[in-house]
């Protein structure tokens, strides 16, 4: 089933209207999609490598849109239906006590969830339950695929069809590589 909606998301990039397509993609992966929207950048990049840098930003675009819809649903639907769930089994109060964690580390859950494999709409979701500040989310949301995309969108013209292969294959791994030693620099600077 996930293999046949990954070639139909895959189809997409070969359609006259594929910027829509990937617009309608990135938005929906950041809140419920379970394709991420590089799927269909990367063909539409090797097709087109001087419209590189406007793919990236339409994904961009419309993924932190899309992760805005993430957060409203965690928002409006985590009180309506999650909350009377935890209090029935007497762990409400083990969520706030959860959310203020979430949301002392919520930017940075946002940025590494935003440029590694990691589902997007967790995240997006998540913070609008915890009700991470919303300025916050936001900017982390743009950096985040603002930095995924952009990497993308510069391999592939910087390097062209070659690099496909190494970018689907690698560049989840590398990206988690790279955020945790990221992150162990700034605990190493914090305690040491």
């Amino acid at each position: 089933m996930l293999r046949k909606l990954y070639d139909w998301t895959l189809s997409l990039a070969a359609h006259p209207r594929a910027m829509w397509a990937l617009a309608v993609v990135a938005f929906v992966e950041a809140s419920v999609f379970p394709i991420p929207p590089d799927v269909l950048m990367i063909p539409m990049i090797i097709a087109a490598p001087k419209r590189a840098f406007h793919i990236a930003a339409v994904a961009t675009i419309a993924s932190v849109l899309g992760g805005l819809l993430g957060y409203a649903i965690g928002w409006g639907l985590f009180e309506s239906v999650g909350r009377p769930v935890l209090e029935f089994y007497g762990k409400g109060a083990y969520f706030d006590e959860f959310a203020q964690r979430y949301n002392d580390w919520g930017a940075w859950m946002v940025l590494v969830a935003g440029l590694t494999p990691f589902p997007f709409k967790v995240i997006t979701i998540l913070s609008g339950a915890t009700q991470l500040s919303l300025p916050v989310f936001v900017i982390a949301s743009v950096l985040a695929r603002a930095g995924r995309f952009f990497l993308v969108a510069g391999l592939l013209y910087a390097f062209g069809a070659p690099i496909r292969d190494f970018i689907e294959r690698y560049l989840g791994l590398l990206t988690v590589l790279f955020v945790v030693l990221l992150l162990g620099g700034f605990l190493a600077v914090r305690f040491l």
